[in-house]
């Protein structure tokens, strides 16, 4: 029997390192507190007392997801204070297709050793995107995992909960043939595509990430770091005075893939595929590629980050109000019957 002594700290945990991490970041998680919040970061758990205000008949609505293989991207640049952004806006725009605004916020965070610098670099991303989306960060979970991930390397996913009347649910039925599409402009990429992306960019074309190009303004590093925008303050306002019958965050699989899902049976989009910005980054990536255009169509959101529809008679009162408030917004589209085979998105 060995006479070496062992303890969780040589074993690859160090608990007074896990305690101070959360002493560290207790400022940040307390930025995003609204006062229905009643607990500190530090519990076994979370406590938040809804104030139901102006809800007559209220719904919980949940959402997660991850910042997926973007993460490679942060590693590789050295560079982590946006990739919590796009944890928090992957569940917040999640919610919003519904109508829901979001309460709360959890997250997981997982590395092989803590390394109390890089996780508050993490958490001022995900407190930034909360309070973007006027959540609080409620908790969360930072698990040290030895010898599972590579030294550097982190997995990072969150969990949204919000709210909305049940009356006022926003689930699609209402769509009807003639409404009008409405695409809120991406700030790129967002957080989907990124392992053709990687695939094409660094594997084949063996880019750098400290590059600077001019058709994208800024390094290929700091292109592909952009977050993904999140929606909840434009879109609650304008909520707030339109009738919006349907919604979609445009995330894997595109247009194609993701506006069938709010559209009723009989029902389908028609898409004028120029009628918008498309930021350079996607021909970039395409002619590096050599990628269909039909893939690209099916992989990334090719510049539309969110899809609104809404009746003919309110659509340029709604592009209107968009614009006015410094977003991009632009007519995409319109609805028609759907006969036959006709696919669900058909792009013109």
């Amino acid at each position: 029997m060995t006479k070496e002594r062992f303890d969780y700290k040589k074993a690859g945990v160090d608990i007074d390192a896990g305690e101070k991490a959360v002493e560290d970041i207790k400022a940040l998680v307390r930025s995003t507190h609204r006062r229905e919040v009643l607990t500190e970061i530090g519990g076994f758990s979370g406590l938040f007392r809804p104030e139901f205000g102006s809800y007559k008949d209220p719904v919980l609505s949940a959402a997660t997801d991850g910042v997926g293989t973007k993460l490679k991207i942060a590693f590789k640049n050295g560079k982590h204070d946006t990739v919590g952004i796009d944890a928090v806006a992957m569940c917040v725009n999640d919610l919003l297709v519904q109508g829901a605004e979001t309460l709360f916020f959890l997250d997981y965070l997982a590395m092989g050793r803590l390394d109390n610098n890089l996780l508050k670099e993490i958490v001022s991303g995900i407190a930034e995107g909360c309070r973007q989306a006027g959540c609080a960060l409620l908790g969360g979970e930072t698990a040290e995992m030895p010898d599972f991930y590579a030294p550097g390397e982190y997995d990072l996913a969150g969990f949204a909960v919000g709210m909305l009347d049940k009356n006022r649910i926003i689930d699609g039925k209402k769509i009807n043939q003639g409404d009008i599409l409405i695409g809120l402009g991406s700030s790129g990429l967002h957080s989907n595509g990124y392992s053709l992306v990687r695939k094409v960019m660094l594997e084949y074309a063996r880019l750098d990430l400290a590059e600077y190009f001019p058709r994208l303004g800024c390094t290929l590093g700091e292109e592909l770091l952009k977050p993904t925008l999140i929606y909840v303050p434009l879109v609650l306002s304008l909520l707030k005075e339109y009738e919006i019958k349907g919604m979609v965050h445009v995330t894997g699989g595109g247009l194609e893939k993701n506006l069938p899902r709010v559209l009723p049976a009989g029902i389908k989009a028609v898409i004028k595929s120029d009628s918008w910005y498309r930021p350079p980054i996607f021909s970039f990536v395409q002619e590096l590629g050599n990628i269909e255009e039909r893939e690209m169509f099916r992989t990334f959101n090719m510049g539309i980050g969110m899809v609104l529809v809404v009746s003919e008679s309110t659509a340029g009162k709604i592009l209107s109000s968009i614009n006015k408030e410094g977003w991009m917004g632009a007519l995409v589209g319109h609805t028609e019957e759907k006969k036959g085979s006709d696919p669900g998105v058909q792009f013109v």
